[in-house]
């Protein structure tokens, strides 16, 4: 991208972003869909540099399908495997598949996959997106944790086939709902490794819900730290995932999008210790990025655990249906 064409479509992008993803119709039950993914071989443009911060940048995939429900992907999360994942679409949608790898080990595709509506408390595929604006997904054992904003809550999926089914019950998320923005709170919803201060409990980070003090709402759901902390709110940064990794410290990623400085994406990793009810947390940045890399509206992250023993960050980017953006998945190695 030419640099005289960034503060444009910086502000097309912005304007597309603040607006919401467009309504449209939705799939009523489980749908096969083909996409296509074209590679990503370098994240800064025009350059093959490959150390990013803290991380190594190992390829990426701008994805694409002829289902019209293809996109909006706001978080993911990957099985053990490091290959299965599920994702959740804020259209209120499952997208479920497999990852598949070329040669090298890059990412090379996706297989597998189908769209599912996703289930409301009466077992019905609700229509209106305001009941069912789905923005994050974790792993509790064998349930499967979904975070909504609009109707703020966090419903639990009972597994194996929890892409069919309508959520057992909700847990209580300890925030002052009256608080919430209607788009921009619960964002992002995480489980921290049982071996962690936090014992396994469920995390939840709103996007950009400020308490008194100007910080983001936050609130660890369960366990023997169970209550509120809080996220420093700076930059203009507001978050959009996280993701524990196995030290139980907590990678949270952040988003800006401001006509001044245009768009930007960074990755803040909080230590394990510092998360703890009364808290306010920040952290140090391992990836700061903007229009000089290969970005978009990135919402989603997850970590796996790689054949050599290192860690791979995921990231998916949500193209709100629109021209103007695209659908990514990127991945870097986190450096010691």
């Amino acid at each position: 991208m030419r640099a005289s064409t960034r503060p444009l479509v910086a502000t097309l992008l912005a304007a597309t972003l603040l607006a919401g993803a467009p309504v449209g119709s939705r799939a009523q039950d489980s749908e096969a869909s083909e996409v296509t993914a074209s590679p990503i071989r370098t994240f800064r443009l025009n350059s093959d540099e490959t150390r990013f911060g803290q991380l190594e940048f190992l390829g990426g995939l701008v994805l694409s399908s002829s289902n019209s429900m293809f996109g909006a992907m706001s978080s993911i999360r990957f099985r053990p495997d490091g290959r299965t994942f599920a994702m959740v679409l804020d259209t209120g949608h499952w997208l479920t598949g497999r990852i598949t790898r070329d040669a090298e080990g890059r990412l090379s595709g996706l297989e597998a996959v189908e769209l599912t509506s996703m289930r409301d408390a009466r077992g019905d595929s609700e229509q209106a997106k305001y009941n069912m604006d789905s923005e994050g997904i974790a792993f509790l054992k064998h349930d499967v944790l979904v975070s909504f904003e609009r109707k703020h809550r966090v419903d639990v999926y009972p597994g194996p086939d929890f892409i069919h089914a309508k959520p057992s019950r909700s847990i209580p998320i300890l925030m002052p709902k009256n608080r919430l923005k209607s788009n921009g709170s619960l964002e992002t919803v995480a489980v921290a490794p049982e071996a962690s201060p936090l014992k396994g409990a469920p995390v939840i980070v709103a996007e950009r819900s400020d308490n008194d003090d100007g910080n983001l709402h936050a609130a660890i759901l369960d366990g023997p730290l169970k209550g509120q902390f809080s996220v420093r709110h700076h930059d203009g940064f507001d978050v959009s995932d996280g993701v524990f990794l196995a030290s139980g410290d907590l990678l949270l990623l952040e988003r800006r999008f401001n006509l001044a400085e245009g768009i930007g994406v960074r990755i803040i990793r909080v230590k394990a210790g510092d998360i703890r009810p009364g808290a306010v947390v920040d952290g140090e940045t391992i990836l700061d990025a903007d229009l000089g890399e290969q970005i978009d509206n990135l919402e989603g992250i997850d970590a796996i655990a790689a054949a050599d023993g290192s860690t791979h960050l995921v990231l998916v980017s949500d193209d709100n249906h629109s021209l103007l953006q695209r659908s990514l998945m990127l991945e870097f190695r986190l450096l010691p």
